[in-house]
């Protein structure tokens, strides 16, 4: 049976109208995406919304209710897991206690039936690639955490897969080593060339590692973008609050132009400096990112984008301290400052009443 040709690179994996229900409860509910050859895909969402599900689904383990995943041109939903030309790392990692790192590495070919030399060229070059040269004879309990998830996914490439999936690739691992750990594995990935979906609840984790970034709740895909887009310009209330840090304000919008709208909210007028599509009377949300707004013990200029409010909590994080300051209405606003001088005269404190105040360009006004 001759082989079905390759398909663009804009189309390497489609997923196309994806449902899986366990009874009565839809766990991926119309599931749609096309993801791009050698692109390293991050599903983010909580626990529950469905990811780990769908990564299941693709890499054979769950059968879909309906829908179709096609790989390379090739509709993979009914085939068995050891038919999908795929490989899929967990948490856990998986090793085999038993056998060394080289071993480890070359179960699967072994099964595979592949000649002894092929395995051996293979095997080193995977070691050389994860950097794990001199301990392909030690076993799994004498290496680091951050060494046998290098392991894991070396034992996953070997193979060669045309997708690699990653299932909360690094949960394993303390924060300072998961963050060092990062970067190195997003480098080996794209040395092999491997498309790559990874699943994680780990914010940090997806903007650092991923090209794309899907955001995912209950079972729905919510937006897909960039880190920085999704950061930027989320869609709606629950990207704007699950992605980073959000100060979301509920307001009406009192002035509607091309270029501008004003909406007032119940402690502040908002100026925003972009156009939206709505209407006067609108109730909209305004989303505003700490890290964008300034403090001042000086009355700022202006009837828009300012408030004052006093400083109830703050806490010191090394390079930014965060302040909370409760505002007039009992709200509260979160304000995020780099600790750009080693001792700053006058730095808010608490019970301090203060200032807080954005450019136009700071907020997303969000319609749902």
């Amino acid at each position: 049976m001759a082989s079905t040709p390759p398909v663009s690179d804009e189309h390497f994996l489609q997923v196309s109208e994806l449902v899986k229900d366990f009874g009565a409860v839809r766990a991926v509910d119309s599931f749609s995406l096309d993801i791009v050859r050698g692109e390293i895909f991050a599903l983010l969402g909580p626990s529950g919304c469905g990811k780990t599900t769908l990564l299941r689904m693709l890499a054979g383990f769950e059968a879909p209710s309906s829908g179709r995943i096609i790989l390379n041109g090739r509709d993979i939903a009914g085939l068995a897991p050891y038919q999908r030309p795929i490989n899929m790392m967990f948490q856990s990692y998986a090793l085999f206690p038993h056998l060394t790192v080289w071993d480890n590495i070359a179960f699967g070919l072994r099964r595979d039936g592949l000649p002894r030399d092929e395995i051996a060229a293979r095997v080193e070059a995977m070691l050389r690639l994860v950097k794990l040269e001199r301990f392909g004879g030690r076993k799994p309990h004498q290496l680091s955490g951050g060494q046998q998830q290098r392991v894991a996914l070396a034992r996953s490439l070997v193979k060669r897969p045309q997708l690699l999936l990653l299932d909360e690739p690094l949960g394993a691992l303390d924060k300072k080593l998961r963050e060092e750990t990062q970067i190195e594995l997003v480098g080996i990935v794209k040395d092999v060339g491997v498309t790559c979906v990874m699943v994680t609840h780990d914010q940090e984790e997806a903007m650092t590692m991923a090209d794309r970034i899907g955001v995912m709740n209950e079972g729905v895909l919510l937006q897909v973008d960039s880190p920085s887009e999704l950061y930027e310009t989320p869609n709606s209330r629950f990207v704007a609050d699950f992605i980073g840090n959000a100060n979301l304000m509920e307001g009406v919008v009192v002035d509607d132009q091309s270029s501008s709208v004003t909406i007032e909210c119940a402690d502040c007028s908002h100026f925003v400096g972009h156009g939206i599509t709505g209407h006067l009377g609108m109730g909209v949300s305004v989303a505003l990112r700490p890290e964008k707004i300034y403090l001042s013990r000086e009355e700022p200029p202006g009837p828009h984008n300012r408030v004052q409010g006093v400083v109830k909590e703050m806490a010191y994080f090394g390079s930014f301290s965060v302040y909370f300051l409760d505002l007039p209405s009992g709200a509260r606003l979160k304000v995020s400052e780099e600790n750009d001088l080693r001792n700053r005269e006058g730095k808010p404190t608490w019970g301090d009443t203060i200032w807080a105040y954005w450019p136009p360009s700071a907020q997303v006004v969000l319609t749902h």
